[in-house]
């Protein structure tokens, strides 16, 4: 496997689990993705912003931890974003309130647009801008995915121009969500079914793989590493079949630790 120049832009937040967990970690879909592209050896960059307050600072001090690079990150006036989560007693997670703060409305900068043109591929988190990075970057030539599970309003979920389209399908058909997102212009669509694994195609191929079993101790993030194992191997030209894997072993090792990546969790 090469190694790439990787860009992670979009959200970042606090997850606030709520008693009787009564503790809080840094998470996110593009900061997870950094972290974990980073801790496979890639280069990672993270284009985001956080607040002016302590969980902004936390945040950017991990992901330098992890090796992430910020050359591109911005603090701004705000808070910085927050989630807030109910642990049922069967253990599912909930999200019971969020505050986006200083991510609403983040937006590249004119010359971050440039830096993120240089990237071997851009991976694009929750982002509130109506597909504009993603038309901007595929009319480019730039190689782009996004995670069409983590953008609830449909004017961001544009699909035309990714790479890969990655989506949730649960216990659905992941078929007919893999043909949708194909059919809305994506050239590689790949889906997560929970415990029956994952599948993809690309319009000639299809592949798919069950789940690698592992003590879980939490699932946060683990779609999150799926994702990163599985850029990582597709940028490396790896077959679809081997791709799947990839992000199916790097899932399975994030659910063995608490949060989206390891941390120290912080008590409310």
């Amino acid at each position: 496997m090469g190694t790439f120049r990787f860009a992670a832009v979009g959200d970042n937040c606090i997850d606030r689990f709520r008693p009787p967990l009564n503790q809080s970690l840094v998470g996110g879909n593009a900061v997870n993705v950094g972290v974990q592209l980073a801790r496979l050896g890639q280069t990672a960059f993270y284009f985001g912003a956080v607040g002016e307050d302590a969980d902004g600072r936390r945040t950017l001090d991990l992901l330098a931890e992890n090796g992430v690079r910020l050359d591109h990150a911005e603090t701004r006036p705000g808070l910085t974003a927050y989630t807030d989560i109910e642990v049922l007693p069967s253990g599912d997670r909930v999200i019971a309130y969020e505050d986006f703060g200083v991510c609403a409305g983040y937006r590249p900068s004119p010359s971050d647009i440039e830096a993120l043109k240089t990237m071997d591929h851009v991976h694009i988190g929750w982002l509130d801008d109506g597909g504009a990075l993603r038309r901007a970057l595929a009319a480019a030539g730039v190689s782009v995915s996004q995670d069409i599970s983590v953008n609830a309003d449909p004017g961001n979920l544009g699909i035309d121009g990714l790479s890969v389209a990655f989506g949730s399908a649960g216990d659905g058909d992941a078929d007919s969500l893999m043909r949708s997102l194909l059919d809305g212009g994506a050239h590689t669509a790949v889906v997560t079914r929970g415990a029956n694994g994952s599948a993809a195609m690309d319009g000639s191929l299809r592949a798919e793989t069950g789940i690698r079993p592992v003590e879980i101790v939490d699932t946060t993030g683990a779609g999150d590493s799926f994702i990163a194992g599985f850029l990582a191997a597709f940028l490396g030209r790896a077959p679809l079949q081997r791709c799947l894997e990839a992000g199916r072993d790097h899932a399975s090792r994030t659910c063995t630790h608490v949060g989206g990546f390891p941390q120290r969790p912080l008590p409310l």
